[in-house]
């Protein structure tokens, strides 16, 4: 048996197990927390300023700008999916997967290819084009994940950001 077999039949094995299901309010501090986590393994957990009260604002308010699943078993989320939708003039609205999360003691047991399946069905449920995401060059164990998939990883293009506080010096504010 190949190992994208191998893999799918794990993540099949493990199904009954594990519950994929829509984020709540109730989710958000469970899901911080593993944000911090995945911030601490890529070794930036300075950078993480998200709070409890943005999330909640900004996935449950008037205009929410981002969704997300949950991998639950036992009433113990082990793992989130995080996405928004952008728009690509070249191909129209994109699912955008900002982070996927499978808790450090957990991995392995499929839960990533749980989640990550969950949301490309959700891709397609809200008539996107195709699905978008990043990962860090040396995230070996990502990459290979990805690859599994056949996912196109395209080295020619760098990223750019500008955050809150440059904004406002640029602008004068």
């Amino acid at each position: 048996m190949d190992e994208w077999a191998n893999y799918r039949n794990n993540a099949e094995h493990y199904m009954n197990e594990i519950t994929i299901r829509r984020g709540t309010k109730a989710d958000l501090p469970r899901t911080l927390e593993l944000i911090k986590e995945l911030a601490l393994y890529e070794k930036a957990p300075h950078e993480v300023t998200n709070t409890l009260e943005r999330m909640e604002k900004e996935g449950f308010g008037e205009q929410p700008v981002f969704g997300f699943f949950v991998a639950e078993e036992n009433n113990v989320i082990l793992g989130i999916s995080v996405y928004y939708y952008r728009y690509s003039t070249w191909k129209g609205k994109r699912l955008y997967l900002e982070d996927i999360v499978v808790t450090e003691s957990q991995r392995g047991r499929g839960i990533g290819k749980l989640l990550f399946d969950k949301t490309m069905e959700q891709c397609l449920d809200a008539g996107c084009s195709g699905m978008m995401w990043q990962v860090l060059d040396w995230n070996e164990p990502a990459i290979n994940f990805y690859k599994k998939y056949k996912a196109k990883l395209d080295y020619e293009w760098v990223n750019c950001q500008l955050e809150e506080g440059q904004i406002k010096q640029l602008l004068g504010l």
